[in-house]
């Protein structure tokens, strides 16, 4: 935590919930399901690039995909 806080990252602790079985944590399921959505992209789910920018670049490829498929 005290690295992220150096790096400018605000770090948020979720204590588990006290009931047994399945929870849901907060906000937590929404990036579970943004990975799989790109992991469905073959070229990042293998991590063929050699460049941070080209991953980059093909990961808001992959996400404008995704909308363009959920508006229309």
């Amino acid at each position: 935590m005290q690295h992220g806080a150096r790096l400018g990252i605000d770090v948020e602790v979720v204590q588990r919930p006290k009931e047994r079985g399945f929870q849901p944590l907060p906000k937590r399921w929404v990036i579970e399901r943004t990975f799989g959505w790109l992991m469905q992209h073959r070229r990042l789910a293998r991590d063929c690039e050699a460049l941070p920018q080209r991953s980059r670049t093909m990961i808001h490829w992959a996400m404008a995909t995704e909308v363009e498929l959920v508006v229309s």
